[in-house]
C-alpha cells in the first residue's frame, strides 16, 4: 500500500494558514502570534523573514538537539565551517548517540528544558505528541502560510511530508527529507559464492542459506563461529519491518468492529514472529539477538563475524571497506529481494520521518529566522554540501560521479545530514558518497524495483491518543513476550493468547476505531 497525497487536503491546510484560523498553541510568554494578525500572517512572514539566513549580518545562533550516527563531529572542521558559513549560523548542537536517542529524547521532553530546535527521528513518538499537545512547540502553520516564501520547504520535501505530520490539522514540525527506499536485508555475497550457495530469493531459501554459512566457516578461521542474522533486537528494532512486510503485516487489517489493528499485533506480524522462531531453532538467527545493541550489531557485521544484517543501503560501501580492512579482502554486500507468503520483504519509509520542531520558548521574531535557515537547508545546494562536502576537500569528480576523499569520509556522513531539512533524493539512502559511478549504478540496479514491491506501514503516520496510553502499558511486556516466543520459552499459541488479550481490551478497540477513522481521512 503506497499512500498518496490529496491536493484537497493541502489546500485546506494552506487556506487555514492564510486566513489565520490556526492558532499557535503553547505555554510560552509571547503575547503576539502570527494568528493574532489574521490574514496579515503571510505578509508578516515576508517582512519579518526578510533578513534571510546566509545574508549579511551577525550569524544566527541556533541551539539544537540532534542524533549522532558517527563520531562526535568537530564543529570547526572544514565541513561544518562551510555549512555554518553558507547558512550564516553558529550551531550549538547536543549530539546524542543514536542508540540512546529515544531515551534521551523522552527525558528531555519530560524535563521541559527544551533547546531552541529539536531534531527528532520519529515525528509521531507518543512522548513527542504529548509535548506538542501540551504546548511545548510552535504551531508553524500560520508561519508557513501558503509556502510562497518557502519554495524549498514546499517543493523539495517528500510529497506526503506535511500531510502525515499534521496534528489536529496543524503543522508543528518540518521534515527531515530522506528517500523512501532505505533499509535492505544484507547478506555477504562473497560468502555465498565461496560456499556455492545460490542467492536466496525467498524467505525459506534465505534461512537455509544462513544455516549453511554458519556451519561452513566462510571466513576461513577454522571454526564454525560465524553468526547468521543479527540486529539490535531484530524483531523489535533493526529489520523487523522488512521481514514483517513479507507476511502482509503492513496491509491494513481490521477487527470485527471495523477497527484498524496495530501492525505489531496483527496476524501478519504474528506470522513473522513464527518465522523468527523457526530461524532461531535452525541456528540462522543469532542466539544473542534479544540483548544485542545496535552498535554491537554494526561492529559484528563490519568485523566480518556475521552474514546478514538489515540497515540503510548506503552503508554498504563503507562497511565493505571496513570488512576488507579487517582481513577479508573479497567482502561484498548484497541487498536481497526476498519473496514471502504474501509480499516482498521490503519496507519503505514515508520519506521524511524525522522532524525539526521549534520550542515555544523561542521568541516569535527568531522563529521566522529559524524557518529561513531551514528553507536554506532544503535547497539543492545545501543538500549537495551535506552529501558530498566541498569539492577538492571532501570530494573529487571521477567520471561524472562525486567521490569522497579520505577527509570527506571522516567529515561528511549520516550525522552531517542531521542539522537541516535537505532536499529529498530518490536514491539518497542507496548510493554511497565514497563509491564511484560504477559502484553506485550497480547498487541502484540491485534495489531498482524496491519502490514498486515494497510496503509502507500505515502506523508510520496514524495517531491515536488512546493507543498511546494502551501501548505505554503493554509495549515492554509485548517485547518480552516476543523474545520468549522466538526462543521457545512459550508456545506460539501462548503468544497469540497474549496478543488477543491486548486486542480485546475495550481501550484497544476504541483506539483501533480511532485509527480506522484517521486512516480513512488520510486516504479518502
Amino acid at each position: 500500500m503506497k499512500p498518496t497525497i490529496k491536493n484537497a487536503w493541502l489546500a485546506t491546510v494552506l487556506l487555514t494558514a492564510i486566513t489565520g484560523t490556526a492558532a499557535c498553541g503553547g505555554n510560552g510568554n509571547n503575547s503576539a502570534t502570527p494568528a493574532d494578525n489574521g490574514a496579515n500572517g503571510a505578509t508578516q512572514a515576508s517582512s519579518q523573514g526578510a533578513d534571510k539566513t546566509g545574508d549579511s549580518g551577525e550569524p544566527l545562533s541556533i541551539q539544537m538537539f540532534a542524533g549522532l550516527y558517527n563520531e562526535v563531529p568537530d564543529m570547526n572542521d572544514a565541513f561544518w565551517t562551510e555549512w555554518q558559513k553558507q547558512t550564516n549560523t553558529k550551531l550549538n548542537v547536543e549530539w546524542v548517540p543514536s542508540g540512546d536517542l529515544d531515551t534521551k529524547l523522552d527525558l528531555l521532553l519530560a524535563s521541559a528544558q527544551l533547546p531552541e530546535v529539536l531534531a527528532a527521528p520519529d515525528f509521531k513518538r507518543p512522548t513527542l505528541i504529548n509535548a506538542i499537545k501540551g504546548g511545548a512547540f510552535w504551531d508553524l502553520t500560520p508561519f508557513l502560510g501558503d509556502f510562497s516564501k518557502y519554495p524549498n520547504l514546499k517543493n523539495n520535501v517528500p510529497e506526503n511530508a506535511y500531510k502525515y505530520r499534521t496534528i489536529d490539522g496543524k503543522i508543528y514540525s518540518l521534515p527531515g527529507s530522506r528517500s523512501q527506499i532505505d533499509p535492505g536485508i544484507k547478506i555477504r555475497k562473497d560468502w555465498l559464492d565461496k560456499l556455492n550457495i545460490p542467492v536466496p530469493t525467498t524467505l525459506d531459501e534465505y534461512a537455509d542459506a544462513l544455516v549453511k554459512i554458519t556451519k561452513g566457516d566462510p571466513d576461513g578461521n577454522g571454526r564454525a563461529d560465524t553468526l547468521g542474522l543479527i540486529g539490535g533486537g531484530v524483531i523489535i528494532s533493526d529489520g523487523d519491518a522488512s521481514f514483517a512486510s513479507a507476511f502482509g503485516a503492513m496491509e491494513p487489517t481490521y477487527n470485527d468492529e471495523g477497527g484498524l489493528i496495530y501492525t505489531n499485533l496483527n496476524p501478519g506480524y504474528t506470522d513473522a514472529i513464527a518465522y523468527f522462531r523457526k530461524m532461531y531453532e535452525m541456528g540462522a538467527l543469532s542466539k544473542e539477538f534479544s540483548v544485542m545493541k545496535r552498535t554491537q550489531a554494526q561492529d559484528l557485521f563490519t568485523t566480518g563475524r556475521a552474514a546478514s544484517y538489515t540497515r540503510s543501503i548506503w552503508w554498504d560501501k563503507e562497511w565493505e571497506d571496513l570488512i576488507k580492512k579487517n582481513g577479508q579482502p573479497d567482502a561484498k554486500i548484497l541487498n536481497l529481494t526476498l519473496k514471502g507468503p504474501k509480499a516482498y520483504a521490503v519496507n519503505l519509509t514515508l520519506g521524511g520521518t524525522g522532524s525539526f520542531l521549534i520550542s515555544k520558548k523561542v521568541p516569535e521574531e527568531k522563529v521566522w529566522k529559524l524557518l529561513d535557515y531551514f528553507e536554506k537547508t532544503a535547497s539543492t545546494e545545501m543538500s549537495d554540501l551535506a552529501y558530498y562536502g566541498i569539492e577538492g576537500v571532501h570530494h573529487t569528480v571521477e567520471g561524472g560521479q562525486k567521490v569522497l576523499t579520505e577527509q570527506g569520509v571522516k567529515e561528511v556522513n549520516t550525522t552531517s545530514k542531521n542539522a537541516g531539512v535537505l532536499a529529498t533524493q530518490k536514491w539518497g539512502k542507496v548510493i554511497s558518497a565514497s563509491g564511484d559511478k560504477a559502484y553506485n549504478d550497480a547498487k541502484i540496479a540491485e534495489v531498482q524495483n524496491f519502490g514498486e514491491i515494497g510496503s509502507i506501514d500505515p502506523f508510520a503516520y496514524l495517531i491515536s491518543d488512546t493507543w498511546n496510553d494502551v501501548w505505554a502499558k503493554y509495549q515492554n511486556e509485548w517485547k518480552s513476550t516476543v523474545t520468549q516466543a522466538i526462543v521457545g520459552q512459550i508456545t506460539m499459541d501462548q503468544y497469540k493468547q497474549f496478543v488477543d488479550k491486548i486486542n480485546n481490551l475495550p481501550e484497544a478497540k476504541k483506539a483501533y476505531k480511532e485509527f480506522a477513522e484517521n486512516f480513512k481521512a488520510m486516504n479518502p
